[in-house]
C-alpha cells in the first residue's frame, strides 16, 4: 500500500463525511465496493441496511437507516444486558447505538465513537428525533478512545475496524476501556488466510471496506496480542471473492498481569 496512513485517514474522513452530507439531504450512504466508472457504491444487501431487521428498522428515524454503512448487525450478537454500558466504535449516524441504548435502558449508556463532524452531527440529529437520552457521542478516533480505563461492559463496532490504519492500537485501546470480563461483538470484512494484502486490494479499495482487511488468522492474533480471550470470528456473508462479513467475539478477562482476582 503506497498511501501514507495519515493520508488514507483523511481518504477514510472524507468519504464518509460524503456519506453523511447526502444522508442529510435526503439520499443514503453505504460501504462497499465501488463502480470504476461512477465511483457510486454498489447497492445490494451485503452491506447497509438490509441486514438489519424490519422491526429494528422501524423502530428509528429514516436518516439513521439511511446512513448504515457497515456490513452486519452487531447489536444482534453483542448480548447487550440492562443497564449495560456500550461504545460503538466509528458510530456513524447512530443506527447502532440507537440500537444498543433500546437494549441497555434507563439505568445503561450507549456511546458512539466517530471522528467525522458530519456524522456527528447527523446522530446528534437522530438521539434527538428517537428520544434517546441515554446516549452520548464522542469526537475522536478508535485508536485513541477518548474514554478511561475500564469504561464499558461491551464494545461494539460495524465494518470500521478495517478501515483503521493502525488495527493493533484499535485491540489496544478497545481492550483498555472495556471493564474486566468485558465483551467485543463486532461485525466486520475479514480475508480468507490465504489471500495476500494486494490481492485485497485488487478486490476493492481501502475506504470501501476491503483492502484495509485483515485475515482470520491476523485478526485472531491481533486481539489475542491485546490481550483478549475466548476469541471466535464466524464468517456469515460473502461481500467479494475470499472476503467474508464476519462476526467477531471476544472477552477481556477477569485476572490479569497487572490486576487482582476479583471477589
Amino acid at each position: 500500500m503506497s498511501e501514507h496512513p495519515t493520508d488514507l485517514r483523511e481518504v477514510v474522513r472524507r468519504r464518509y463525511a460524503a456519506a453523511a452530507v447526502r444522508v442529510t439531504e435526503g439520499g443514503t450512504g453505504c460501504c462497499g465496493p465501488r463502480s470504476a466508472e461512477t465511483d457510486d457504491t454498489f447497492d445490494d444487501d451485503t452491506f447497509g441496511s438490509a441486514l438489519y431487521t424490519a422491526d429494528e428498522r422501524g423502530t428509528l428515524p429514516a436518516e439513521a437507516v439511511a446512513a448504515s454503512l457497515g456490513c452486519g448487525n452487531p447489536t444482534a450478537v453483542a448480548e447487550l444486558r440492562e443497564g449495560d454500558r456500550v461504545l460503538d466504535l466509528g458510530s456513524g449516524g447512530g443506527i447502532d447505538v440507537l440500537l444498543s441504548a433500546r437494549r441497555v435502558g434507563p439505568t445503561g449508556r450507549a456511546y458512539g465513537l466517530d471522528m467525522t463532524d458530519e456524522m456527528l452531527r447527523l446522530a446528534l440529529a437522530n438521539a434527538e428525533k428517537a428520544g434517546a437520552t441515554n446516549v452520548e457521542f464522542l469526537k475522536g478516533t478508535i485508536e485513541a478512545i477518548p474514554l478511561p480505563a475500564d469504561t464499558v461492559d461491551v464494545v461494539i463496532s460495524n465494518c470500521v475496524i478495517n478501515l483503521s490504519v493502525d488495527k493493533p492500537a484499535v485491540f489496544a485501546e478497545t481492550f483498555r476501556v472495556l471493564r474486566p470480563g468485558g465483551r467485543l461483538g463486532v461485525s466486520d470484512v475479514v480475508a480468507d488466510d490465504s489471500l495476500t494484502a494486494g490481492q485485497r486490494a485488487e478486490r476493492g479499495d481501502y475506504v470501501g471496506c476491503i483492502a484495509g482487511a485483515l485475515s482470520f488468522a491476523e485478526y485472531r492474533d491481533g486481539l489475542e496480542a491485546a490481550g483478549f480471550t475466548d476469541v471466535s470470528i464466524t464468517p456469515t456473508h460473502p461481500v467479494a471473492d475470499g472476503m467474508h462479513s464476519a462476526l467477531v467475539r471476544a472477552t477481556k478477562p477477569l485476572t490479569g498481569p497487572d490486576r487482582a482476582p476479583l471477589a
